[in-house]
């Protein structure tokens, strides 16, 4: 019988089944023979993911908007527009919220989860014992693809944010600072859903990414990474680097398909909450939304 994948919901206190977009689809791909090497020489690859999105953007999608809403159960009182109103699926995917639909936590001491999504956050990195699964890791040199900065943050705090396809695909700034110009890292386009990462976390590390360093006058040096994943168009970010930005600010979007964004932190420069360091050293992600509490502030 297939593994379910289980995350711990933040607001009602309960360890919940994720229900899956595409899951046989996902669970052919990479727990089968066949599937996975229709991964290798197909999927996995960056011209998949822009025909795929080109689908989603064509004026016939945008009849899959309601079906999604109402078989996912999205609140449309959260959305910043008509849900009637969007011309493909991936405007509606990338759509805006409006501002009260989330909040962003208070206090120049206080960090705030980055995305919607299901997160894993380890307070020393180089400690962590696997991410999505024992002994699977990979390092920060490689995920950052810089030696030099993977030392400024050795012995630091990350949180992996997981996006799936039924969330908000906004990402926020996680703490206020100067930002700076993202620098890209080309890659391939594996999926992030836990059924692909259990197997090999390192396409983490393999995929497609930008990096963001974040000079924060609380926090230090935060680098912010946003991964692509199989089907996903396209990573978009929109701020104005090297002007200062307020914590919860809009930094960017995905278009189609599930993402996932990394925020780390230097050495001795954040506390994380609890709940989230709790279920994390059991290997389950905790769902947050953005602008909830990630951490605090070390003094």
């Amino acid at each position: 019988m297939a593994e379910p994948i289980c995350f711990f919901n933040r607001y009602t206190q309960t360890l919940e089944t994720e229900r899956i977009y595409g899951e046989k689809w996902l669970r052919w791909s990479y727990e089968t023979p066949l599937g996975r090497l229709a991964v290798a020489a197909l999927l996995k690859r960056a011209w998949f993911s822009h025909w795929y999105g080109w689908r989603m953007n064509r004026p016939i999608s945008a009849r899959k908007v309601l079906p999604f809403i109402i078989d996912y159960g999205l609140d449309t009182e959260e959305f910043a527009r008509d849900p009637l109103g969007f011309s493909s699926f991936n405007q509606f995917f990338y759509r805006a919220l409006k501002k009260e639909a989330r909040p962003i936590a208070p206090g120049d001491d206080v960090a705030v989860f980055a995305a919607d999504g299901r997160h894993l956050a380890f307070s020393d990195v180089d400690a962590a014992d696997g991410f999505y699964v024992k002994g699977m890791k990979f390092t920060l040199a490689a995920l950052l693809g810089d030696e030099s900065l993977a030392q400024t943050f050795a012995g630091g705090g990350m949180v992996i944010s997981r996006l799936c396809p039924v969330d908000y695909h906004r990402f926020h700034f996680p703490v206020g600072g100067t930002p700076s110009d993202p620098r890209l890292i080309n890659g391939c386009l594996f999926s992030v859903n836990p059924i692909a990462l259990r197997r090999n976390a390192g396409y983490l590390v393999q995929n497609k990414r930008a990096v963001t360093l974040i000079a924060s006058s609380r926090f230090g040096r935060v680098a912010m990474l946003e991964v692509g994943a199989t089907c996903v168009g396209s990573i978009k970010n929109l701020f104005p680097a090297g002007r200062s930005v307020e914590k919860g600010a809009e930094k960017g979007f995905f278009t189609f398909g599930g993402s996932c964004v990394i925020t780390i932190f230097e050495k001795g420069r954040i506390r994380f909450s609890e709940d989230v360091v709790t279920q994390s050293s059991r290997h389950v992600e905790t769902y947050a939304r953005m602008g909830d509490v990630l951490g605090v502030a070390i003094s």
